[in-house]
């Protein structure tokens, strides 16, 4: 079903849903640059850098990226190489597009299995982070559900192009 826009009920919900991981993904690199920002400031005028500025950007670096993942992914807006693609027909891009995501989708749901994994294991060791001892495991978590999220997008994706006229 279309509304007056032409856009499908599930096109809408599709943006909406994109719309908080791309929300998460903004405000940490907002805060990444506030830090650095910062971070430069007080190292050159102080001589008193934020001490625990590497560590949060690994954390930041990780949020970011994991966050994005799955928008990106379901959008199809990877960086691709298209060198081969004059070579391909409609009907053998459009196989080669299912292959690659259902592929893809299926591949990642093991990453995401281990990394949950090495979450359980790092809440049950209690490993915390090295300045700011924030528990591990958190950050884990979120890296292995975002990446069976992005599994998953792949894999309806693929789907679409099975379905799709």
């Amino acid at each position: 079903m279309t509304d007056t826009s032409g856009e499908t009920q599930l096109q809408r919900a599709g943006r909406w849903l994109a719309l908080l991981p791309s929300l998460l993904a903004a405000t940490v690199l907002f805060l990444l640059m506030a830090m650095t920002f910062f971070d430069v400031i007080l190292r050159s005028v102080a001589n008193d850098p934020i001490e625990s500025a590497t560590e949060l950007t690994r954390l930041f670096m990780a949020i970011m990226v994991f966050s994005a993942l799955p928008v990106i992914s379901w959008r199809g807006e990877h960086i691709v190489v298209d060198l081969l693609d004059p070579l391909f027909s409609r009907g053998l891009a459009r196989a080669r597009d299912v292959i690659v995501n259902l592929l893809g989708g299926t591949l990642l749901l093991w990453p995401a299995w281990r990394v949950w994994g090495l979450a359980d294991r790092a809440r049950n060791n209690g490993d915390v982070t090295e300045y700011l001892n924030i528990p591990q495991f958190y950050i884990a978590y979120f890296i292995a559900l975002m990446t069976f999220i992005t599994a998953l997008a792949l894999l309806a994706r693929g789907i679409a192009f099975i379905v799709a006229p």
